[in-house]
């Protein structure tokens, strides 16, 4: 009973929703070109009322649900996110106290948009070690509206808000297969939040004044990116001892379609073995792998026995993948 399974999935979108067309009233954009540069039409934003940790709420019940569990059936919660509620405590604790998850320890993981990849590897890791963590909570959620500066059109037009939850459990049958983990700290500056996150919205001035807000060199993303993701994918699959070529569905972190295109073509994986959410969530950063994997679930893309790889890539810079036979 060694082996880890993901037995239950769920994510969560808030309900205000931002077109193309909407940020074309408040900056110097278009529909068009945001479209043809990203593949985004829409975004999901937070109400005033929402913070990170009630988005991660709304995603861990459903997962939870999804799983045939309760809450005080959960030994451990890892969440991933790079927009916490507040510096101290984690919003994992935040979220293990709304959910009534009694029986569990409860920690943030910080690695921006691969966030969730390695708080999945954390997770598999720590239930394959002790064996006090049976059902264990991994989830990615996050506001980038309360970060943007909206003004800055080379950032605010590729984010929006959601999280995305899954539940892992002990399985006689091989779920977890294998995993490469890698940073580049060289690369820090390249995506970066110079301050603190808070609970409500940072004051205009200070977002505006582009020193306290996100910040993205997208070239230096893009180079990135268009590299690091099928490196990992590769890696991975060498560690769960498979060819790429026998991967049947990849869930990649939903940063740009021309991205996640290129990367398939590069590792030789039509399209069809893809899910694509980006045109109607925008990325999510470390929430954008759950909620991909959650709506895939949902229209019938994963199929038992699938090997499923998951591929993430961000600020740190950091970028992993983990691989998973799908066993739900």
């Amino acid at each position: 009973m060694n082996n880890v399974r993901i037995a239950g999935v769920g994510h969560y979108l808030p309900n205000q929703v931002w077109t193309n067309h909407d940020l074309e009233k408040k900056i110097d954009t278009t529909d068009a070109w945001i479209f043809s540069k990203t593949g985004i039409r829409q975004r999901h934003i937070a109400d005033p009322s929402e913070a990170t940790s009630d988005l991660a709420l709304y995603a861990s019940l459903n997962a939870i649900k999804n799983a045939g569990l309760h809450a005080e059936d959960i030994d451990l919660i890892v969440l991933a996110t790079s927009s916490p509620d507040m510096i101290q405590p984690s919003t994992a604790a935040i979220l293990q106290g709304k959910l009534g998850a009694v029986n569990a320890a409860a920690f943030d993981v910080g690695a921006v948009c691969a966030g969730f990849v390695y708080a999945l590897v954390t997770a598999t890791g720590m239930m394959r070690a002790f064996d006090q963590y049976k059902n264990v909570l991994v989830v990615g959620a996050e506001t980038y509206s309360r970060i943007l500066n909206w003004q800055d059109r080379t950032t605010s037009v590729f984010f929006g808000d959601g999280a995305g939850a899954v539940v892992l459990t002990r399985s006689k049958e091989p779920g977890y297969m294998g995993h490469y983990l890698m940073n580049d700290g060289l690369g820090w500056d390249v995506i970066k939040f110079p301050a603190g996150g808070s609970r409500i919205p940072a004051s205009k001035s200070s977002l505006e004044d582009g020193l306290h807000a996100f910040q993205m060199d997208g070239k230096k993303v893009w180079d990135f990116a268009i590299k690091a993701m099928p490196q990992a994918v590769r890696a991975a699959a060498k560690d769960a001892g498979c060819e790429v070529s026998a991967i049947d569905f990849v869930v990649p972190h939903q940063a740009n379609i021309n991205i996640i295109q290129r990367s398939m073509k590069e590792l030789g994986l039509p399209m069809e073995k893809t899910y694509p959410t980006i045109e109607h969530t925008a990325n999510t950063s470390g929430a954008s792998i759950p909620i991909a994997l959650s709506f895939a679930c949902q229209n019938g893309k994963v199929k038992q026995g699938d090997l499923v790889a998951f591929v993430g890539f961000g600020g740190g810079l950091s970028w992993g993948s983990a691989i998973f036979r799908w066993t739900k």
